[in-house]
């Protein structure tokens, strides 16, 4: 069996053990995530309410909005993460990006506080609305996407900021790896609950304009505390060459060769084992996608067969190799991401039709995702602290579980929620009829609470999903494309955003219009829940197959002073997550 040589020497470290990187670090990485998630997410879940008041979009159209803006941020996390593994630092990375996204916060709160720049207000959705002009839509596209822009970035590059403070050859903080996810998320849980409490209550009472000058400061204030922290830091020192290039590199030279005989030992194929030259990490042949092995063949013994775009160097390949492995996973978690977009966009619509009385107090629509992420903040420490040591004692593996176990636990509570939040929405629409209230734009006489179960339950299932993921996706990656990695992982967020607004849009036209009209009441949501729920159910099944195909990357890392037991105990451990998706 095969096992890859792993150390990420991109890396700075410091010149004494523990002079930088490790936890001190990591504060100033889990402060930007906070405050700059506060900002983004209170937007995720409360724009929808501006682009429908605001903005007098249509239900519809303000929910694929909304959708198609925040598919567009994760999906911009490739770029960032293609940025910091190319030509910036992640550092430099995340400081750039969070300038765009002040920007672009800038520019949404000069139109919400300038009348002229925004249509008339809508009093009677029934008789009518202005359209907001094209020159309007212009400006508010322009300030979203430059936030898009921004925020892509910064999670393009953020997180393996963080994991990078980490040395994976040492035994001490390579476990700690795992364990620095659990917490990033509990950073972006923590700074949710404040976005979907604090700022939305500020967009509801002292108006949009002044909440999204609040995000533009909480960004600003967020940089400047990442860059309080510089002196800490291990740093990536970028290769200048792009790991798309070299992945292209690889298919392109693979077709040129597919008249060759594949090589059966790995000594025919091309490898550059001279550090000075820059291959800081090799990684040995695998068995899977033999073809791509054609890419390593030497053509001749000139000295133009290093060229990159005649010879890939075994590493090289199997780069390539990390990349198609993953794609099958992130594919098949899409959709959960697509039940997320619903939550985020028709239950906060659920919630508008609501009693939103708590005691004498009036709780925002757009805050009731406080409640999972209070869930997922009591979740994660407790996962972190007490399921991880009792599980890695059961089966020898420092995470517990392996990251796909953790993710499918993830997507079964995601077919759970779906079906509960048919169920709620059966009930709700039982008391409109009930009280005579269909056509009625009062709230009914049903607390928003209700609403709080599906969102508990999806809350459990993004903590064993999304955390398990970043883990996968990290740890996975080869070194030169660890942010790229932890951007791929947001692909899913992206393309399950992406497939919302086109289910939303099929559904619509398949069904005779489900969701067609602004009244919930009318409209048939909970069927459109149960529809979600079944193609989850089959979604699953998808996962399961893909995880059973997939071989996590065996390793073998020695860390200065690791003794050779540390080592083979690594591959142990990797033997044993390969027995199991």
């Amino acid at each position: 069996m095969k096992m890859g040589i792993l150390g990420n020497e991109n890396i700075q470290h410091g010149q004494q053990a523990g002079a930088k990187g490790g936890r001190r670090a990591t504060v100033f990485v889990f402060a930007m995530t906070t405050l700059e998630t506060m900002a983004f997410l209170s937007n995720g879940v409360s724009l929808v309410t501006y682009f429908y008041g605001y903005m007098n979009f249509g239900l519809t159209k303000s929910a694929t909005t909304l959708t198609n803006f925040m598919g567009t941020t994760f999906l911009l996390s490739l770029f960032g993460g293609f940025i910091s593994d190319t030509y910036l630092s992640r550092f430099k990375t995340c400081i750039l990006f969070g300038c765009f996204e002040i920007l672009g916060y800038s520019l949404l709160a000069v139109q919400a506080h300038l009348k002229q720049l925004r249509p008339l207000p809508c009093k009677d959705a029934t008789i009518g609305c202005e359209s907001a002009s094209s020159n309007q839509e212009a400006i508010l596209f322009t300030g979203l996407y430059l936030v898009a822009l921004g925020t892509g970035g910064i999670k393009g590059a953020l997180a393996s900021l963080g994991a990078d403070q980490y040395d994976e050859r040492d035994p001490k903080e390579a476990a700690s790896l795992s364990s620095f996810f659990n917490w990033y998320m509990f950073s972006v849980t923590f700074g949710g609950m404040f976005g979907v409490t604090f700022l939305v209550w500020i967009s509801t009472n002292q108006g949009w304009d002044w909440s999204f000058g609040v995000c533009g400061l909480a960004v600003a204030v967020a940089i400047l505390l990442l860059a309080m922290g510089r002196s800490l830091y291990r740093t990536n020192v970028p290769k200048g060459t792009s790991p798309l290039v070299r992945i292209l590199q690889v298919l392109v030279v693979a077709v040129r060769n597919r008249n060759l005989p594949v090589p059966k030992i790995a000594q025919e194929l091309h490898e550059i084992h001279d550090k000075e030259v820059g291959n800081n990490e090799i990684l040995q042949r695998t068995d899977q996608f033999k073809l791509l092995d054609l890419a390593a063949i030497p053509r001749n013994s000139n000295s133009e067969d290093s060229e990159s775009w005649r010879v890939c160097t075994i590493t090289q390949v199997e780069e390539t190799k990390i990349l198609m492995r993953m794609l099958p996973i992130i594919v098949s978690t899409v959709f959960m991401n697509t039940c997320v977009a619903q939550l985020q966009t028709f239950t906060i619509q659920q919630s508008m039709t609501m009693d939103r009385s708590l005691g004498s107090f009036q709780v925002p629509g757009p805050s009731i995702p406080v409640i999972p992420l209070v869930f997922m903040s009591i979740l994660l420490p407790a996962y972190d602290r007490f399921f991880v040591p009792l599980a890695r004692r059961l089966t020898g593996i420092p995470t517990g579980i392996t990251q796909l176990q953790r993710v499918g636990v993830g997507l079964v509570l995601s077919i759970i929620s779906m079906a509960v939040s048919g169920v709620i929405e059966t009930h709700r629409k039982s008391v409109a009829v009930e009280h005579n209230m269909v056509d009625s734009a009062g709230p009914l006489p049903m607390s928003v609470f209700w609403l709080g179960i599906q969102y508990a339950i999806f809350g459990m299932a993004d903590t064993f999903t999304v955390v398990g993921l970043l883990d996968f996706f990290y740890a996975e990656s080869s070194a030169g494309m660890k942010s790229l990695g932890t951007a791929i992982s947001k692909c899913s967020l992206a393309f399950g955003y992406y497939t919302s607004t086109m289910v939303v849009n099929v559904v619509n036209k398949a069904s005779g219009g489900w969701l067609s009209s602004n009244n919930l009441n009318t409209d048939r949501l909970e069927y459109f829940y149960w529809l979600l729920a079944l193609l989850s159910v089959l979604n699953f099944g998808v996962y399961l197959l893909c995880a059973s195909w997939y071989k996590y990357k065996l390793q073998t890392e020695k860390a200065p002073g690791a003794s050779v037991d540390y080592v083979e105990e690594r591959i142990d451990k990797s033997v044993c997550r390969n027995s199991s998706p």
